[in-house]
């Protein structure tokens, strides 16, 4: 499932080739169909994200809400737009540029009541500008959960997804069986300030890249990862690796249903 960085650099995406202009839009696959025939050359007037929540805005009062899921895919392209595929639940389609989004767990035409409601079951976001990281301590100070299945709730902090879970709490020490009532405010100041700044870079180079300058490939005379999910890191999806710190052996465990990675040496309890 895409991470926040990449919902708000589609937010941005979005904008850049379709904002203040009339669009086409059209649902190939029939399922946005009602929909998209009532915002059919439209503007589309503004594009927002909250954590892994993607806002077209319309007119004044619409509101196209998306939410990838596991399988979501978007495609931008050049006009003249290819004749669109039958999987295609939503094109926009401009004099310039397309855009095909398939297989969303949703793509619904919503009212700003209810952006709000979506909104107010989220937690904060590190890419937004109206984010309260303390209102996300709140929840986990208070919490017996571990800090790495709460760094995973929408619902206490939006848009972090494995990636930026094991990651950031490798670059902090922290392991991720510790218990949220045990991260101290100062940690979990660090790891909200790093947050902000690793999915910036997020958004900027529109992929995930976590390892400080001096633990880059070039720096350390090693080759540079090769994997589908592209960037450096330091521990995710590299179980029986050695850690690039201290040469111990990264683990993976299964945690609520995903993969977990650590360093034991580095991450201690």
């Amino acid at each position: 499932m895409p991470e926040g960085h990449t919902i708000h650099r589609l937010a941005l995406d979005y904008a850049d080739r379709f904002a203040g202009r009339p669009a086409r839009v059209t649902s190939p696959q029939g399922k946005f169909s009602d929909a998209a025939e009532l915002l059919d050359g439209s503007h589309l007037t503004r594009t927002e994200a909250h954590g892994k929540h993607l806002f077209l805005g319309f007119r004044d009062t619409d509101w196209v809400h998306i939410h990838l899921g596991l399988f979501g895919k978007v495609g931008f392209g050049d006009a003249p737009a290819p004749p669109p595929t039958d999987t295609v639940r939503l094109r926009l389609a401009n004099g310039t540029s397309y855009v095909d989004l398939r297989g969303p767990t949703t793509c619904a035409l919503i009212t700003d009541a209810e952006k709000d409601a979506i909104h107010a079951r989220l937690g904060p976001d590190p890419l937004r500008a109206d984010a309260d990281p303390q209102s996300a301590y709140k929840k986990i100070s208070r919490s017996r959960t571990t800090i790495a299945a709460l760094l995973m709730d929408q619902k206490v902090i939006a848009g972090v997804g494995n990636v930026y879970r094991a990651e950031v709490l490798f670059r902090h020490g922290i392991d991720p069986y510790r218990l949220g009532k045990d991260v101290t405010p100062a940690e979990w100041d660090a790891v909200w300030t790093d947050l902000v700044a690793l999915m910036r870079e997020g958004v900027r180079n529109n992929r995930i890249d976590t390892v400080r300058p001096e633990h880059t490939p070039e720096a350390m005379g090693r080759p540079p990862r090769v994997d589908d999910h592209g960037g450096e890191v330091y521990v995710y999806r590299r179980a029986t690796l050695p850690c690039h710190i201290c040469g111990d052996e990264i683990h993976t465990a299964d945690l609520a249903a995903r993969n977990l990675f650590w360093c034991p040496s580095c991450q201690r309890r």
